[in-house]
């Protein structure tokens, strides 16, 4: 029997964005399926051992995406997507692939269809439609320079206005391209799909009207496949961990002053850099690498320290453990604040972060159980899904009506 092609594309802005894809892709039967995997160069360790094809694609640099977030500005320019397009259409018919899956391609929801390759989009719930959202202001120009309250306040009256400008460059390369609009909707163009699976639970982000085009199937766990530290196995056991990381789209900057605040507290620290800063000490109660594996450490930790994104988040509440969110784009406050309405973690500001705050926020976390105990809850949901089962039911049903 023919094998068939499944090509997973990644916009690797962010780690994120290749491991969740990479994770799923890991659990296809080698047998029934033949596995592409396109993206930019950037994070090839995460390649190692992986029986796939992989394909160079050209992504945006992290430092320009994490710029755009941080100004408040579209990500991508009509120029730039068409350019995704063309090199998304050759990619196709080098491959010929039977279905595509992309990870925060948005260039996808036009080359897919014009290509005629049915495409599944992998994004979180927060995005879509179809979940109810309180939007609080993230780190922008204007909270520097005014108090959050104000900053708030005029975020949520120009929010619709700044969304809607973020939907006119795909909608313009879209109409060259001869397809329909899809509105001023931001979270419509963000989850354009033939099939949209949105990898989170929805006990932590409610939706109304799910069309059946759209699904749940939990978290993607991923861990890069890298050696551990020499230290690892050799961490005291009478105090609690804890695990920090900024992620790769965190303020590394903060590391320093998130070892300070927990330096005298009785716990030991177990700090990923992800090679985004150098630290010029390390407290005594720390232990300190470029890369640690996030679900193991999770599973060791008694509390969870990282930039509020889902991929660190949810290795935490798969282990049962409270989040601390130090959250800087509006991705990650939107992560953040379905863990803090379910009781599992606490969100602090990026853009105003005080050691004291956090401090603070450790020891309430683990010096009361209702945080672990709502985490534990989570946990429970958690192991009721199962993202690669219904990854694969979803191929087999795309396979058997084309």
């Amino acid at each position: 029997m023919t094998r068939k092609k499944i090509l997973f594309v990644a916009e690797a802005v962010t780690l994120a964005h290749v491991g969740r894809p990479l994770a799923l892709s890991a659990t296809l039967d080698r047998q029934q399926y033949e596995v592409h995997f396109a993206c930019a160069d950037r994070y090839g360790f995460c390649f190692e051992g992986e029986d796939l094809v992989r394909w160079p694609m050209h992504s945006i640099s992290n430092q320009k995406f994490l710029q755009a977030l941080a100004d408040g500005k579209p990500v991508y320019d009509a120029a730039t997507l068409a350019g995704y397009v063309e090199e998304d259409l050759q990619l196709l018919r080098q491959v010929q692939p039977d279905v595509v899956v992309g990870d925060f391609r948005l260039s996808l929801s036009i080359s897919a269809r014009l290509a005629g390759v049915p495409y599944i989009s992998l994004i979180n719930a927060y995005w879509s439609p179809y979940v109810s959202q309180q939007y609080i202001v993230p780190s922008l120009p204007l909270t520097r320079l005014l108090p959050i309250p104000l900053a708030n306040a005029l975020f949520k009256l120009v929010r619709p206005l700044a969304f809607a400008l973020h939907t006119m460059p795909l909608n313009k390369v879209r109409r060259r391209y001869g397809l329909a609009s899809l509105g001023w909707d931001l979270n419509r163009v963000y989850t354009d799909a033939d099939y949209t699976l949105y990898a989170d639970v929805p006990d932590l982000f409610p939706p109304h009207n799910l069309p059946p085009e759209h699904a749940f199937i939990g978290p993607v766990l991923w861990s890069p496949p890298l050696p551990v530290p020499d230290w690892w196995h050799q961490l005291p056991a009478e105090r609690p961990l804890v695990y920090v990381t900024v992620g790769s789209s965190g303020h590394g900057a903060l590391l320093p002053a998130v070892l300070r605040a927990l330096a005298d507290l009785p716990v030991t620290v177990l700090a990923a850099t992800v090679g985004l800063v150098k630290l010029d000490a390390v407290p005594g109660n720390a232990r300190v690498a470029d890369f640690l594996p996030g679900e193991e450490a999770a599973r060791r930790a008694a509390l969870v320290i990282c930039n509020g994104g889902s991929p660190t988040s949810h290795q935490a509440l798969a282990a049962g453990v409270p989040v601390v969110g130090i959250a800087g784009n509006l991705d990650q406050f939107l992560n953040m604040q379905g863990i803090v309405a379910a009781g599992a973690g606490a969100l602090l500001r990026a853009d105003r972060f005080d050691e004291a705050a956090l401090r603070h926020a450790v020891q309430g976390l683990l010096g009361t159980p209702a945080a672990t105990t709502a985490a534990r809850r989570l946990k429970a949901i958690f192991d009721s899904y199962r993202a690669s089962e219904s990854f694969s039911k979803l191929l087999s049903k795309i396979l058997t009506s084309a």
